[in-house]
């Protein structure tokens, strides 16, 4: 979502720095579209890094009847494959 969110809003600060050929008084579009160009940026900048240091992790659990006394054992095992062993 953040990078999505990045690229378009970079994309919306590039239309008005560039492709817009009129002046309003009371705001510089110039300057608002290079600020949304550059928060566009770092927002895509940020969400690319959050997305590298999350942590995936896989379980597996299985449920066996012991055949000597009838009772149930359950095994959990976790892996973090970003861990180093």
């Amino acid at each position: 979502m953040t990078i999505g969110f990045g690229i378009f809003i970079f994309v919306i600060g590039a239309i008005l720095a560039f492709a817009l050929n009129f002046q309003v008084d009371w705001i510089d579009l110039d300057l608002v579209g290079y600020i949304m160009m550059g928060a566009g940026a770092l927002m895509f900048l940020i969400g690319l890094g959050i997305m590298f240091s999350r942590r995936s992790s896989s379980s597996v659990s299985s449920t066996q009847v012991d055949p000597a006394s009838g009772s149930r054992v359950t095994r959990t095992e976790t892996q973090l494959p970003n861990d180093q062993v």
